[in-house]
């Protein structure tokens, strides 16, 4: 057997031995939760809900008794998000629409779709989920999101805004081409009519023709407060009182539809859904099960596109979040009786310092714009908002837009930052390649959540961001190790002449470590020599791998360390100085490792005689999880970058 094999065989052990650790681990955790639910239980005995184990078993309930239901469920959905985290406010404004659609649908055959998926939470629990709710977001446990791999009632996976028209519009289709017969539910927030795709959607449901039930959740708000035309548009709707009386005065006959309709364009003008070729309907009161329930019978005999148009309040049945539905959109745990949330006080996170740091920059030069999709609170654009709310833009779900509305913006002078999540981005690649990077326009990029994210499982993850970003040509692609480093190359990117992306996680940013190196595009930062091996750290896992040095070191070994900064352009230079006598380099990344940093690294060492091994996610999509959590698992722990330190340096005396 060869050196290599031999170690490569060392190698898979070790990480075999490792993930069995973590499994073991994340087991634990889950007994642990399910332990405390057990005892959550004995202490609150729901009267309906133990009754409910599939939807078929809501229609042997009464309205009154399914609105005794719809608070013992809110009550477990506030009980299991208070210990897990999640989308809180999203959920307890749709319990009463979810039970009600299950209460004239049967969704074992028929198609329910969820925008985002983030208002499911009822609807997990009456199919056949309510036992493993208490694992909800969990290693191993059932997902936020609906997910069809979890449950036959899930149509669809849900984690991206804006979607669900257009995979309704394939239903209908592929229904149609199959000669099935079922029905076709949508239910869509009003803040994912912010984002263009579901106006596709609407566009060729309208045009084909065929019969779909729309269900709109307005609730006035997607993550922040909704922004844009649309929002007066319905705002205009809710508030309207000759709209109101009329729909409850007008007789529902052909005729009087027809004067209703020949009013409505009076009145309201421009009927949207109706211009579309959609029936629409309402607005009714979404938190009333019998109305709910009524008017979803009657759509069953309306046989062409029609649009339900339901108001809800996000937030309902607990004060809290009535109060703050933004804070309690995507919730950490937090305390019931307080509505405080847990965690330590004082870690600032990347984003903490990105938004002051914005404020910093905004405050030294004018020209400085800030551009978010629906996001300021999770990017902390909310800070700049505050401070220079005539430069601040929100397009609401609208990735896309934002990006071109910065292009256009640093096309005329001004510089632009773009703060989206990292799974986001995805949404907008076509403008980063045509609007931004063929004009080489100076657009600042902060990709927030970048790397593993935790708990929102597959549709949620920023590890492909590096891989599709650095294949741009002109693109600056750079990757902080901490808060301060953050704040200093959010500096030298506004000073840039070029596309500058920030890739940061959601994570604490402490501690600070000092600065070995200027700033300088593309000119990463040598922490120290070493003569036995070479450790290449992207990012936030600069802590670890420093960590992981001092260990091998303190068994004897001499190792070198680079802060790459930089994923692109790539300092080569300081890398294969630093790597001449070892020979021996690893790369660590929270990115996938195609197309990554790492693989750069590689091909460029190897024709230098260099051996490279690349740590990074493997090639699928990342579970759910806590995020370090995750990265040990996936061989980013302290541990196992030892481990392969180790055996590398002896592969060579061997």
């Amino acid at each position: 057997m060869t050196t290599k094999a031999r170690l490569q065989k060392k190698i898979n052990f070790r990480e075999l031995k490792l993930q069995k650790r973590n499994l073991l681990r994340g087991i634990a955790d889950y007994k642990r939760l399910k332990k405390l639910r057990k005892l959550k239980e004995k202490m609150v005995k729901p009267k309906f809900l133990d009754r409910i184990n599939s939807p078929g078993d809501l229609r042997l309930l009464s309205i009154e008794e399914l609105n005794v239901l719809s608070g013992e469920i809110r009550d477990l959905i506030i009980e299991t998000v208070s210990m897990n985290g999640g989308h809180l406010a999203s959920n307890l404004g749709t319990v009463e629409l979810t039970l009600a659609l299950h209460s004239v649908f049967d969704f074992r055959k028929d198609k329910l779709i969820f925008d985002v998926g983030h208002q499911a939470y009822t609807h997990k629990i009456i199919t056949g989920r309510k036992d493993s709710f208490y694992s909800l977001r969990q290693y191993g446990g059932i997902s936020g999101y609906t997910d069809p791999n979890e449950s036959p009632y899930d149509s669809f996976i849900a984690g991206h805004a804006s979607t669900a028209l257009p995979i309704a519009f394939g239903f209908i289709k592929a229904k149609e081409l199959k000669k099935e017969n079922y029905e076709v539910v949508a239910v869509i927030g009003d803040g994912a009519l912010t984002g263009g795709e579901a106006y596709e959607g609407l566009n060729n449901l309208g045009a084909f023709g065929k019969k779909v039930l729309i269900i709109l959740n307005d609730n006035e708000m997607s993550i922040a407060h909704n922004v844009g035309a649309i929002s007066r548009y319905l705002s205009r709707i809710r508030s309207s009182r000759f709209y109101q009386n009329l729909r409850r005065k007008t007789p529902g006959t052909k005729i009087g539809r027809r004067i209703k309709l020949a009013i409505k364009d009076l009145f309201l003008q421009n009927v949207l859904f109706e211009e579309f070729g959609f029936t629409y309907i309402g607005p009714i009161d979404g938190h009333n099960i019998k109305e709910l329930i009524d008017t979803f019978e009657r759509t069953k005999n309306i046989y062409q596109p029609t649009v339900v148009h339901v108001v809800t309040k996000k937030g309902k049945g607990y004060q809290s979040s009535e109060d703050n539905p933004t804070k309690f959109h995507s919730s950490s745990p937090f305390d019931v009786e307080t509505g405080i949330f847990n965690g330590k006080k004082g870690a600032k996170s990347f984003s903490d310092y990105f938004g002051e740091a914005l404020v910093e920059e905004g405050t030294q030069d004018p020209k400085v714009v800030t551009i978010t999709a629906a996001m300021p609170d999770g990017t902390r654009t909310d800070l700049f908002k505050k401070a220079f709310p005539e430069r601040f833009i929100d397009v609401g779900i609208a990735e896309q837009c934002a990006v071109s509305t910065a292009a256009a913006l640093a096309q005329n002078g001004f510089k632009p930052v773009v703060a989206i999540y990292s799974t986001f981005l995805q949404r907008a690649y076509d403008q980063l390649i045509h609007d931004v990077g063929i004009l080489n326009l100076p657009v600042v990029f902060a990709l927030d959540r970048s790397g593993v994210v935790s708990d929102d499982g597959p549709t949620h993850q920023g590890i492909f961001d590096t891989s599709f970003t650095q294949i741009i040509p002109s693109f600056v692609v750079s990757a902080p190790k901490d808060g301060e480093e953050l704040k200093r190359l959010l500096h030298l990117a506004l000073q840039t002449n070029h596309p500058f992306i920030i890739r940061y996680p959601k994570a604490s940013a402490e501690p600070s470590f000092d600065s070995r190196s200027q700033y300088e595009v593309g000119k990463g930062e040598l922490w120290s020599h070493g003569n036995d091996l070479l450790l290449v750290s992207v990012g936030a896992m600069f802590e670890r791998t420093l960590k992981a040095k001092e260990i091998i070191e303190s068994r004897g070994f001499s190792v070198g360390l680079i802060n790459a900064r930089f994923i692109k352009p790539i300092d080569m230079e300081l890398i294969l100085s630093a790597a001449q006598t070892s020979k021996k380099v690893i790369t660590i990344e929270d990115n996938i490792v195609k197309g990554s940093f790492g693989r750069e690294i590689a091909y460029a060492l190897y024709k230098k005689n260099i051996n490279v091994i690349n740590l990074g996610i493997g090639d699928f999509y990342p579970e759910q999880g806590k995020r370090n959590f995750l990265l040990d698992k996936y061989g980013l722990s302290i541990e196992n970058i030892v481990t392969i330190g180790e055996s590398f340096i002896r592969g060579k005396k061997d």
